[in-house]
């Protein structure tokens, strides 16, 4: 496999009046499906920061950009995100499904990104809960499953591996993230379908078998996912062109609700005694 290191601005800027209407339709559809299934096994509530972006609008001077935000949250998931930004006429999108479960559970959150870029643009990883050297059983219960998925792909020649600039980015990435770009076409969408549909099958199954933490660990845990959550969504290197498509305002409302910033249901850990009806 190949490698890039151009950063999403660049790779837009470069190309940036290829219509992706149709693949950001078919990829934004296989998203909501996923959505589905997750509503599927899973109590969710729709938290009302969703209010206002669904949709949104981008600057006159965008040339159409827009965009939809929803939030969930529930007693086991104490945050979901399921969103498009962009212009799909217009070379770029992002679309985002990740999911962050209550601190009652050590197990890997799962982030899922597509867009385009105007390339196909592939990001699934599943984000580590413990300090990964600390803890190599915690490694070994998650990621060694992951690998061999991590390797097949990494030795696709249709795909290039997309290394980020941004230090940060590239910490917050475990070592089996999927984090690739290719040619917009039939063999590489199926190929994409097939990785995310596996990786977030395992992760379900991984939760249905889930055994609580001890309650003395909810609060440590909830409040290191939130800090990391946060800071991987207010430092993200494409936060930059949201403000040029949105503006300062309503960008700085977009990463702020990534975060849950301006949530309004409790945390999952705290839902029962809180209950949000």
């Amino acid at each position: 496999m190949s490698k890039t290191t151009r950063s999403i601005i660049d790779m837009v800027d470069s190309d940036p009046t290829v219509d992706n209407s149709a693949s950001f339709n078919r990829l934004w559809d296989l998203l909501g499906r996923y959505k589905q299934r997750l509503a599927e096994q899973f109590e969710l509530h729709e938290d009302r920061s969703s209010t206002g972006l669904q949709p949104y609008r981008g600057l006159p001077e965008s040339g159409g950009a827009a965009g939809f935000m929803s939030h969930f949250a529930g007693p086991d998931i104490d945050w979901l995100v399921h969103s498009w930004v962009g212009n799909p006429k217009y070379s770029f999108t992002n679309m985002h499904l990740t999911i962050h479960l209550g601190a009652q559970y050590d197990i890997p959150h799962l982030g899922l990104a597509y867009g385009t870029t105007p390339d196909l643009f592939f990001y699934m990883d599943y984000m580590p809960r413990k300090d990964l050297w600390l803890h190599p059983e915690y490694m070994d219960q998650y990621y060694l499953e992951a690998n061999q998925q991590f390797l097949d792909l990494q030795n696709d020649e249709r795909f290039t591996s997309f290394i980020s600039q941004d230090v940060y980015t590239r910490v917050a990435q475990s070592a089996t993230s999927l984090c690739v770009s290719a040619p917009v076409n039939e063999e590489t969408m199926a190929v994409v379908e097939h990785h995310s549909r596996a990786m977030l099958e395992r992760w379900i199954g991984w939760v249905q078998s889930a055994q609580p933490q001890e309650p003395e660990a909810w609060q440590a845990q909830a409040d290191r996912d939130l800090q990391i959550r946060r800071t991987i969504t207010e430092r993200d290197p494409v936060n930059p062109l949201a403000q040029r498509l949105f503006g300062e305002p309503l960008a700085g409302r977009l990463v702020r609700s990534l975060w849950g910033g301006d949530r309004q249901l409790p945390r999952a850990h705290q839902w029962r005694e809180q209950d949000p009806g």
